[in-house]
């Protein structure tokens, strides 16, 4: 059958600040998308949090960007969001950046990741969700599972992977897009997704037949807001085997904490560190950032799972140093790279502090 899975999420109050979501926000959504799936609108479905960001995973059979799965999801968030207001949650509907629903969330706050798909006698998948960090952060991840054969073997010995892959990257500075084929354009590829902040992969396709494999969130909260209302923390979902990365190809990146913008107000550079479900609630200088994995199976429309993908003493090492890579970087304080480079915090709470003195400065002679 042919299937849709939409993975759609926004951060409507965090519990002590922006470290996790209240489980009553997580109810309240549960018994909506509950509904939905008995009228029929959805398959099914699965309510998780990273961090203080509530996911929305659904399956369908209408197809990505439908207006009545992104008004599902929309209502469903500002439902939550009262229910944050009345517990006095922090940042209440920071990420609905709009008063009314206008067709899909497109531009209005949350960030989504749909893709559809005809269901394989097997059908592996794996949402990938982020939090304290913007939707580049997969650049790295995606091109060492999609064209690395040092980390994915089948680009090597697998038939239906060996003539690679096709990555679609949006210029979310100039909103732009372009298509660019691996091995043969591989460093073209590289030279754009290494400004993970202006350049990030939206979606990766097998080459031999075009048949989608990865797709990713790319809103960029502070540029579409024009000022500072949190990080992207972005979603990524992932298909697996069978002419696609094997599970532990798709993994196997995040064995590596790669350094990415976010942490702290959204301005600072700091370790991935991939963690199980229980531990995704980022508390040391509100980080570092933090990403988990849920594994699902497909079976007619309907998903079996989550299983925790990182709760796996495999990624203990990469926990470990990612705390190194944590120590080191934050003694660097309010000094560069730990902090963005201007360029990047234009878009946080940084100008307002130096409006006060801009008139003060004198030419030199």
């Amino acid at each position: 059958m042919r299937v849709t899975l939409s993975v759609i999420k926004a951060d409507v109050g965090g519990l002590v600040g922006h470290s996790r979501v209240h489980y009553t926000l997580m109810e309240k959504a549960r018994k909506i998308l509950e509904g939905k799936k008995k009228e029929g609108l959805i398959l099914d479905y699965r309510v998780m949090a990273c961090g203080d960001d509530l996911q929305l995973i659904m399956t369908h059979t209408r197809f990505i960007e439908d207006e009545e799965i992104h008004r599902t999801a929309w209502e469903t968030f500002l439902a939550a969001t009262e229910v944050a207001k009345q517990k006095k949650l922090y940042g209440a509907g920071q990420d609905l950046l709009k008063d009314t629903f206008s067709g899909n969330i497109k531009g209005m706050g949350p960030g989504f990741a749909e893709m559809c798909f005809e269901e394989r006698p097997s059908e592996p998948v794996i949402v990938f969700m982020a939090d304290k960090t913007e939707p580049g952060a997969w650049n790295l991840p995606l091109f060492r599972m999609f064209a690395d054969p040092f980390n994915t073997a089948g680009l090597v010995i697998d038939p239906k992977m060996h003539d690679g892959f096709v990555f679609e990257v949006h210029d979310v500075i100039e909103h732009r897009k372009i298509k660019l084929r691996t091995p043969e354009e591989t460093y073209d590829l590289l030279a754009l997704i290494g400004q993970p902040g202006r350049y990030v992969i939206k979606s990766v396709f097998r080459k031999s037949d075009g048949e989608i494999a990865a797709v990713t969130s790319t809103q960029r909260l502070n540029i579409m807001a024009g000022r500072y209302v949190g990080k992207d923390d972005p979603v990524m979902i992932v298909r697996c085997q069978s002419g696609f990365p094997a599970v532990g190809e798709v993994l196997e990146p995040f064995a590596f904490p790669h350094l990415v913008a976010g942490w702290m107000r959204g301005s600072h550079h700091g370790p991935l560190m991939p963690v199980g479900f229980t531990n995704a609630h980022p508390t040391r200088f509100d980080g570092p950032p933090r990403v988990i994995s849920a594994g699902f199976q497909l079976c007619n429309g309907l998903l079996d799972g989550p299983i925790d993908m990182f709760d796996d003493p495999a990624f203990d090492r990469a926990r470990e140093m990612a705390n190194r890579i944590a120590d080191y970087i934050r003694r660097h304080g309010p000094f560069e790279p730990h902090r963005l480079s201007a360029d990047e915090m234009e878009y946080t709470t940084l100008p307002h502090v130096l409006e006060k003195f801009k008139d003060r400065f004198e030419k030199l002679e």
